[in-house]
């Protein structure tokens, strides 16, 4: 199972809107991706991980497209 470790990089970690957006994207991806073994394409799983901003965390999934996906969003910025 393809997985990477990265770095939050939302100012407010995995809260609202960037749990909004990232499950949002899980959602249409296809295939099953999970952050920290919760599944990413719900945001209220996202926002129970507490994940804050430098926070390293697990995506992991079937296919390694639908990961580096999650894997980007996770890194960005989504609050801005």
């Amino acid at each position: 199972m393809p997985s990477k470790s990265v770095a939050v990089g939302s100012s407010v970690g995995l809260h609202a809107r960037p749990a909004a957006i990232i499950a949002a994207a899980a959602e249409d991806l296809g295939s099953a991706v999970t952050i920290n073994g919760v599944d990413s394409s719900s945001s209220l799983m996202l926002m129970t991980l507490g994940a804050k901003l430098g926070d390293t965390v697990e995506v992991a999934g079937d296919d390694q497209s639908a990961v580096d996906k999650i894997a980007s969003l996770v890194e960005q910025d989504l609050d801005a």
